[in-house]
C-alpha cells in the first residue's frame, strides 16, 4: 500500500506538531503503509522546494484558496507520479482540533478497502438542517482536515478548488457580511456567521479560532466563509462524479464484524452516522 500525504500548512508558529502528529499516526496504526509526504507551505514563495530524499518534500504554495489551493499545488508537484500511489491523503496542519476521536480509527484495513473503489474515507460532518448552496440543497460534506481518496478522484476534479470567487456572496462590509442576492440560503448564512464569530450552531461545540467580526477581522472572515463553502462544495462535487463519501468511524464499526463484500459504500450518510459504534448522530430528513 503507497500512499501520498500532501499535508497544507501556512508557516509553522501554529500547529507546529501537526506534521509528527501526522508521522504518529501512520506508525502507530498504518505501519505497513509505503509513504511520500508533500509539505506545501503557503507562507513560503512557489518557486521553494526542499527535497532532501523521495519520502519527502517541502515545497512553496498558493495560498489564494488556503488549503485547496495548496492541494493542487501539491497535486501539480507529483505530477503523473501520482498513479503510482494507492491513495492520496490530503491533510492540513489543523487536523487536530476539534472533534479527534474518528482519527484513532484509521487503520491498513481500511484503507485497502478505499483502495480502487471510487470512494473517499473521512469524518462526515453535517448540520442540523440542509442548507442551499447555488443550485444544489446539502446537508453533509467530508472534513477536509484529513481524508483519503484514489488519485483517480483527485484527477476527475481536476482542481480542490471549487469557488475561486466570492464577490457575489459576500456583502460590502462586516455589518453587512453577506449580499443581498447570495447564492446560499439565509440559514447557510446564518450558521457560517455564527460558526466563524464562535457562537454555538447546535452542536455542542464552537470554531476554535473565533473571529470579532470588525473591519480589522473583516479580510480574515471572508477567506475564511470562502473556505468553508470549498468545503462543502468538494463534497458536493465528489458525490456529484461518483465518488462515495465514507465516513471513518461507520466503516471502522462495519469492518470490525463484516467482510469487505458485505459492506456498501452507498449506504446513505445518515444511515451511517446512526450506526456508527460510537458518537452516533441522528440527522433528521
Amino acid at each position: 500500500m503507497r500512499v501520498a500525504t500532501i499535508l497544507a500548512r501556512y508557516g509553522t508558529e501554529k500547529y507546529q506538531a501537526a506534521e509528527e502528529q501526522i508521522d504518529a499516526i501512520f506508525e502507530r496504526q498504518l505501519p505497513g503503509v509505503e509513504r511520500t509526504t508533500i509539505v506545501v507551505d503557503n507562507a513560503l514563495p512557489p518557486e521553494f522546494v526542499e527535497q532532501r530524499d523521495v519520502a519527502r518534500a517541502v515545497i512553496g504554495g498558493d495560498n489564494s484558496f488556503w488549503e485547496f489551493s495548496a492541494w493542487d499545488t501539491g497535486v501539480q508537484f507529483l505530477g503523473h507520479r501520482i498513479w503510482s500511489y494507492d491513495l492520496v491523503h490530503l491533510v492540513t496542519s489543523a487536523f487536530h482540533t476539534l472533534y479527534v476521536a474518528y482519527l484513532d480509527r484509521f487503520d491498513e484495513r481500511m484503507l485497502q478497502y478505499i483502495a480502487g473503489r471510487a470512494a473517499c474515507v473521512g469524518h462526515i460532518d453535517a448540520y442540523n438542517e440542509a442548507v442551499d448552496i447555488l443550485y444544489f440543497r446539502s446537508q453533509h460534506w467530508i472534513r477536509t482536515s484529513f481524508f483519503f481518496t484514489p488519485p483517480a478522484e483527485i484527477k476527475a476534479l481536476r482542481t480542490l478548488v471549487s469557488l475561486r470567487s466570492t464577490d457575489d456572496w459576500l456583502g460590502p462590509e462586516p455589518s453587512v457580511p453577506f449580499a443581498v442576492n447570495a447564492p446560499i440560503s439565509e440559514n447557510y448564512q446564518r450558521l457560517v456567521l455564527e460558526w466563524l464569530t464562535g457562537s454555538a450552531i447546535g452542536q455542542g461545540s464552537v470554531w476554535h479560532s473565533k473571529i470579532a467580526l470588525d473591519a480589522g477581522s473583516w479580510a480574515l472572515f471572508k477567506s475564511k466563509a470562502t473556505a468553508i463553502f470549498n468545503e462543502h462544495l468538494l463534497g458536493i462535487r465528489l458525490r456529484a462524479q461518483g465518488t462515495r463519501v465514507i465516513d471513518t468511524t461507520w466503516l471502522a464499526t462495519k469492518l470490525s464484524s463484516c467482510p469487505f463484500e458485505s459492506i456498501d459504500p452507498a449506504t446513505s450518510w445518515r444511515v451511517q452516522l446512526v450506526e456508527r459504534d460510537n458518537d452516533k448522530v441522528i440527522v433528521g430528513q
